[in-house]
């Protein structure tokens, strides 16, 4: 049996290999990436993988059972470039696709939630098995800000009082181990997010807690974070979508109290308070 993953030079690819190790399936494992050399220190198979290529997704694909499917990171090309990799998978013979979707996708108005529904109604429509994991926000979204909120004073934000139900990238990683190992899985549709929610204001106290400073949380109107984001340098695709990323999540979009992941990894997620103190 071969797991191919797609993106395993990525944040979350990396530690999905690292935990399909942890679980003893090393010499089954397919490293799918656009550049082998980055992937060579993960020491497993690696194949070039381009999205674009579709000889290159052919060629990657063959032998695959199973395809751990991370969605690609280039915002607006990605119903062309998933769909190239499901059109692929059909003509290698794919068993099994596991896919990482967004929460509520096709109740939500983050505007990265029209991609991963097309996604999913070609994966639903490929006559492949399927497995789709629709992922929260990564705590590490909102500590990544961290040093820059201590730098400079305060934590700035559009999510005014929005509920966040975030996780780590590693307790999502866990669940991605755990589905594509246990063919029961297969067929379902899992709405993953943390066990416990905070707002930014509630993010803000903690930072000011664990650093002992006076860190406040500044509630911001979109295009005035998005336009400071571009200052910092941000490409204007990435701070405008952080932005109304954030306003989305006022409306409580990346909210979830069903508690799915922890089920799934059999353990509490990691707790935002953790994720903090990791980054410090």
């Amino acid at each position: 049996m071969k797991i191919g993953i797609t993106g395993a030079t990525g944040q979350l690819g990396r530690l999905v290999v690292n935990e399909l190790k942890k679980r003893g399936y090393n010499n089954h494992l397919v490293a799918l990436v656009r550049s082998t050399e980055k992937a060579e220190d993960l020491e497993i198979e690696t194949r070039e993988f381009d999205y674009d290529n579709q000889k290159s997704l052919e060629k990657g694909l063959q032998g695959i059972d199973r395809l751990v499917f991370i969605s690609a990171n280039e915002i607006g090309q990605r119903v062309r470039q998933h769909k190239n990799v499901i059109e692929a998978a059909k003509k290698s013979n794919v068993n099994w696709i596991v896919y990482t979707s967004l929460l509520k996708a096709d109740t939500s108005s983050v505007n990265l939630a029209g991609e991963h529904l097309a996604t999913e109604q070609e994966l639903k429509a490929s006559n492949i098995d399927y497995t789709i994991l629709r992922n929260g926000w990564y705590t590490e979204n909102y500590t990544a800000s961290i040093p820059s909120a201590i730098k400079n004073g305060a934590f700035i934000g559009s999510a005014g009082n929005g509920k966040i139900s975030s996780a780590a990238r590693l307790d999502y990683a866990e669940a991605l181990a755990v589905v594509i190992t246990n063919e029961q899985n297969k067929g379902q549709t899992f709405e993953l997010a943390g066990d416990n929610s905070y707002t930014l204001t509630d993010l803000a106290k903690e930072i000011s807690k664990q650093t002992g400073k006076d860190i406040p949380y500044n509630n911001l109107p979109e295009d005035t974070y998005a336009g400071i984001l571009l200052q910092v340098g941000l490409p204007e695709i990435l701070a405008k979508g952080l932005a109304s990323w954030d306003v989305s999540a006022s409306k409580n979009d990346l909210f979830d109290n069903d508690r799915k992941l922890s089920t799934l990894i059999g353990r509490p997620t990691t707790a935002m308070e953790t994720s903090v103190h990791d980054v410090l």
